[in-house]
């Protein structure tokens, strides 16, 4: 008997109260126990989901209280290592899943979705117009865009002249043409350099143009789907080889970070009060019952999950007689109570 409650000195009543108490602590604890639990699991869901049956979302969930408990979540969560350690933990073992050699990439992702995810993004012209025009208005991005084609042109030039020296004779006018290339490159080079600096966005406006054509117009999802279609067929260990296991562990725990560093922004906060009012406004008016029905999820999924974890939870918890002591500090305040022990003490004998 827990030291907190104290019976009145009366033997008989304090007796009788004391067993009255072992005997409800008695019962309950076999309602918990093997399969008489998966009996009482079953029934106390079933009822639960019946009286859901009648209550909306609206009268079950306050929707200032829901606002409130998910910047909770995000602020506790996101302000402990947590995420970041098992982001990290995750990703060394999704590298080293040993699954990743038994099952093949479209076994794993239905073609059909990557088929409209492509055509989808292929036809969002409006953003990639917007996004050519934001790398045009960056006078670095048109430097780079130069760089490139100067590389471009001038690895088409080294292949030539490689070429060239193979064919005997061509070696030599090859040198003198290129001899006279780099005395007009040595004057032009400083024209050029301005040119790029002046008219790079300009190039790169018009290169914008003919790839929003390419976008458009060319076979592009087609030339993706094959692409797939080859990728398809390889097992996912395959990935590996487009990032090491450092660079997927660095990747992941960089997202990882980013989203914890950017919890308490205003704008989250905008979009956790927005996204409750969607709710609210969508689901407020149905029942738990058929917010659940929606979510796919039955009352017999329900019992199957509880019966499915409940049992571990119970047994360890009975184990050390956490669980007997847990209920007896519930129940034994009402046999001290004075209502109680007037009954009994006022009994027929």
């Amino acid at each position: 008997m827990p030291a907190s409650v104290a019976f009145p000195a009366d033997d008989s009543t304090r007796k009788l109260a004391e067993r009255l108490l072992d005997a409800q602590v008695a019962f309950h604890l076999a309602e918990l126990d093997g399969e008489r639990l998966s009996a009482v699991v079953d029934r106390d869901v079933r009822e639960a989901l019946r009286i859901a049956e009648t209550v909306t979302v609206a009268q079950a969930l306050d929707r200032e209280h829901v606002v409130a408990t998910v910047r909770t979540i995000i602020d506790l969560v996101g302000g402990s290592a947590l995420p970041v350690d098992l982001a990290d933990a995750w990703a060394g073992a999704l590298y080293d899943l040993d699954a990743a050699d038994e099952h093949r990439l479209g076994d794993v992702v239905d073609r059909e979705q990557v088929d409209a995810l492509v055509a989808t993004v292929l036809s969002m012209h409006t953003l990639h117009e917007h996004a050519l025009d934001r790398l045009t208005d960056s006078p670095l991005v048109a430097s780079v865009a130069t760089s490139f084609f100067n590389k471009i042109v001038g690895d088409i030039v080294a292949q030539n002249r490689a070429l060239a020296e193979k064919v005997p004779g061509m070696g030599s006018m090859f040198s003198l043409g290129m001899g006279a290339v780099s005395r007009v490159k040595n004057v032009s080079d400083q024209f050029l350099g301005d040119v790029a600096g002046k008219g790079a966005q300009y190039a790169l406006r018009r290169l914008n143009g003919a790839t929003l054509e390419l976008i458009r117009d060319a076979p592009l999802a087609d030339a993706a789907m094959q692409v797939w279609d080859l990728q398809a067929e390889e097992p996912m260990s395959v990935l590996r080889e487009y990032l090491s296991r450092t660079e997927l562990t660095e990747l992941i725990g960089l997202i990882a970070e980013l989203a914890v560093t950017s919890r308490n922004a205003a704008y989250i906060d905008a979009v956790v009060v927005e996204w409750v009012d969607v709710f609210f406004a969508r689901y407020g008016e149905k029942t738990v019952t058929a917010l659940l029905g929606e979510a796919g999820v039955s009352s017999d999924d329900l019992v199957a999950e509880v019966q499915r974890h409940a049992p571990g939870i119970v047994a360890a918890a009975k184990a050390d007689g956490r669980l007997a002591e847990l209920i007896r500090v519930r129940l034994a305040p009402f046999y001290a109570s004075d209502e109680v022990l007037g009954m009994l003490a006022t009994r027929d004998d």
